[in-house]
């Protein structure tokens, strides 16, 4: 009996934990299939993850007061991933690393027919005709592109030949000659090449020619990230700025392969200013790309920390002219790094970033914009007047050709209020016009205010005149008769004639500085040149910044001084502004810039701040630099202005600056350039007596000075307009109309 009960006991026992069991299976199949199902199912499938860098926003362009000139809008991209391709069983890597798969060539060729039936177009680079019969291209195409395709080639041991402009065919490798079963060494044509390419990117035999080439181009592109170090995950984009439309055929088309994207490219809010902002482009050089990359690798080979240096990459947007290219370091930001994981479907799973891209800095420059499009609309009414007055049809063929120049200097800091060029375009329409814009004789596209160079003319007398003065050659009472006619002494041959005096036969007579100024005699100031020498003469030249660097962040031409050749003797017609000188508008409007503030020459600029994206802090602010010193008294000074006034008030210009709102200084000059045609030069400042700004103009083939006192007139007049406030300053935060 008492052995029956145990036997229960153990027995019910065993049942007991025989449903606990039962119970603890059963929840943990609950939990695992209904709970948490869908997340363990997720976790069961195939994951890749996978990095690719994400690239930061480029800063932001303001004028003076905030307004914005440059910002950035995303656009959409397509691009092609050979991994990317589903249901592809055949692909393989070769033996290079390149994908032989005929799938992925049957995608890729859905695809472009595709974007080409929405009309879009793309460089593939490839250096052989899109048609047979096949032939090289590389008299057309970069040298950079002819490098990589010479690295392409040695990549896959079909020729080491150097590929120049002037190649006619590589030659092949034994390699390639095995290929091709050849005993001797040969040519590659683009044909055999084309066929080579075929075999290696596993292209179908159905595929015409003509398809063939356009695939292996977009592949050939893919595989070239592939060869350049540390390129290996910059894209080769299809197209860009595609449309909505178009990303829906390809999402429900299942174009295999294609990769919709995204990027910041740079969008511009006015029409002014194109010299200036200038444009952003791809790398195009090795040398460019080594530059940009110098700071990268010098800290790279010092052992530094390279985190605060973008590694610029071949496809990377960077600056290319203006204060895209000046201030690139500053405008470039630094990119981020995300991490994607994606189901065996290819569907984004999860993204996160490893490192946060992080914006370029605002840029606030020194113009001011408004002001700019005013300067740029009167310089242009100045030059098409100049035109206007061509007298025959030759001269109006020629003056086709012509622009010119107009630069706003502050005379308190050498800020650079506005600088104008014209012929000019606009950087919002660039890429419509430029088949124009590459007709136009006048060259829109040169800064004629810091890159063409000008004799300075007339304009050169007053600094003649400072010359003169402080080296005691004159004192501001002197006075030289002027007869019209100036020999050099000795030399009956060597003379120098007054523009009144060619014109009349009538001459100045007894005049001093001032009055010399205001009359503008040559003969005066020939005799200034001559008792000066020409060392002297640059000495003081160099001192007012004419023939040197301005200091101006952009690139720009520095002109030149006159040098005397052995046995020569320009000096006489230097004096006067001719000779073999010449200076940029921006460096005459340094110059006067420096006599008016008393010798002191600044550094000219355009760069006011920089800012960080967010407003936070302040990376960069400019200082007036000190270039330079020219010694000179009040007397000195008192007497070139005043000359400068006179001309102003009651000299030849007196009825242009009647309508001036503002007292004014101004010189007129004359150069010639060829025995008819003389360019027009006009410097000015204002006002007169406690000058704020310098104005220079220049107009090609304009005659004389005096015909741009009108163009003048109209600039100050802009800038000292009754409730004019376009230069305050606007506190930081402050909402803008």
């Amino acid at each position: 009996m008492e052995h029956k009960k145990q036997f229960l006991r153990r027995s019910n026992l065993l049942v007991g934990v025989y449903f606990i069991c039962l119970i603890v299976f059963v929840g943990i199949l609950y939990d695992a299939q209904i709970v948490n199902g869908a997340d363990y199912l997720s976790q069961s499938s195939i994951q890749i993850t996978t990095t690719e860098p994400v690239e930061s926003s480029r800063g932001i362009i303001t004028d003076r007061n905030g307004k914005v000139l440059v910002s950035n809008r995303e656009i959409y991209t397509i691009a092609f991933d050979p991994g990317r391709v589903k249901d592809n069983p055949a692909i393989t890597p070769g033996e290079n690393g390149s994908v032989h798969s005929e799938s992925v060539a049957d995608a890729l060729l859905r695809l472009l027919r595709l974007l080409r039936q929405q009309g879009l177009e793309w460089d593939d680079g490839l250096p052989v005709s899109a048609s047979p019969p096949f032939a090289y291209t590389f008299s057309q195409v970069s040298g950079t592109r002819r490098a990589w395709f010479q690295s392409y080639l040695a990549d896959r041991q079909w020729s080491s030949t150097d590929i120049t402009a002037a190649t006619k065919h590589p030659l092949m490798s034994p390699e390639a000659q095995k290929a091709f079963g050849l005993p001797t060494s040969s040519a590659l044509s683009a044909g055999q090449l084309i066929e080579l390419m075929r075999k290696d990117f596993g292209i179908p035999e159905g595929f015409t020619d003509q398809e063939a080439r356009l695939v292996l181009g977009v592949l050939y592109e893919v595989e070239l990230r592939q060869l350049e170090k540390n390129a290996a995950t910059v894209p080769y984009f299809l197209a860009e700025d595609v449309s909505v439309e178009l990303i829906s055929l390809l999402n429900d088309g299942g174009f295999s392969g294609a990769v919709v994207g995204s990027r910041s490219v740079r969008q511009y809010h006015t029409d002014y200013a194109a010299h200036i902002l200038g444009r952003v482009g791809a790398i195009d050089s090795r040398e460019e790309r080594d530059g940009l990359n110098a700071d990268y690798n010098a800290a790279r080979e010092a052992g530094e920390d390279t985190s605060a240096c973008h590694f610029y990459q071949w496809d990377d947007q960077v600056g290319k002219s203006g204060v895209e290219l000046a201030f690139e370091s500053y405008l470039r930001g630094r990119d981020g790094v995300r991490a994607i994981t994606t189901n065996q479907d290819g569907k984004i799973t999860s993204e996160l970033y490893s490192i946060q891209p992080q914006p370029g800095g605002t840029l606030a420059l020194t113009i001011d914009i408004d002001f700019q499009a005013q300067v740029e609309a009167a310089l242009a009414r100045g030059v098409e007047q100049a035109k206007s007055e061509a007298r025959d049809e030759e001269e109006i063929q020629r003056m086709e050709r012509v622009g010119g120049a107009a630069v706003v200097l502050s005379v308190k800091d050498s800020e650079i209020l506005a600088s104008a060029t014209y012929p000019t375009y606009s950087q919002r329409t660039y890429t419509g016009d430029l088949e124009e814009l590459s007709r136009n004789p006048a060259s829109p596209y040169t800064n004629r205010a810091v890159n063409s160079a000008y004799a300075p003319g007339s304009t050169f007398k007053p600094m003649t005149a400072v010359a003169a003065l402080e080296s005691g050659v004159i004192t501001p009472t002197s006075r030289i008769n002027a007869t019209g006619t100036w020999y050099y002494p000795g030399d009956p041959n060597s003379l120098a004639r007054c523009w009144l005096y060619r014109s009349s036969r009538r001459t100045h007579g007894r005049i001093n500085v001032s009055e010399a100024i205001t009359v503008s005699c040559n003969y005066f100031f020939a005799e200034m040149g001559y008792q000066l020498n020409m060392d002297r003469l640059n000495e003081f030249a160099a001192g007012f910044g004419l023939g040197e660097h301005t200091g101006i962040e952009l690139g720009e031409r520095t002109g030149r001084r006159h040098e005397n050749t052995p046995g020569e003797d320009q000096a006489p017609w230097a004096g006067f502004g001719q000779a073999s000188q010449e200076y940029t508008p921006l460096q005459l409007a340094s110059y006067i810039a420096t006599l008016v503030r008393g010798g002191q020459r600044l550094d000219a600029h355009l760069l006011k701040d920089i800012t960080t994206y967010d407003g936070g802090a302040v990376i960069y602010e400019h200082q007036p630099q000190v270039l330079s010193e020219v010694a000179m008294s009040d007397a000195t000074l008192a007497a070139v202005k005043k000359g400068m006034g006179d001309l102003v008030t009651r000299g030849t210009i007196a009825g242009d600056f009647a309508d001036c709102i503002v007292t004014a200084g101004a010189k007129t000059g004359s150069a010639q350039v060829g025995e008819e045609h003389a360019n027009g030069v006009f410097v000015s400042f204002a006002p007169f007596d406690e000058p704020e700004i310098a104005v220079v103009v220049v107009i090609e083939q304009g005659r004389s000075g005096s015909a741009l006192a009108s163009t003048a007139v109209e600039i100050l007049n802009d800038y000292f307009s009754p409730g004019d406030t376009g230069f305050t300053a606007v506190p930081e935060g402050t909402l803008l109309p």
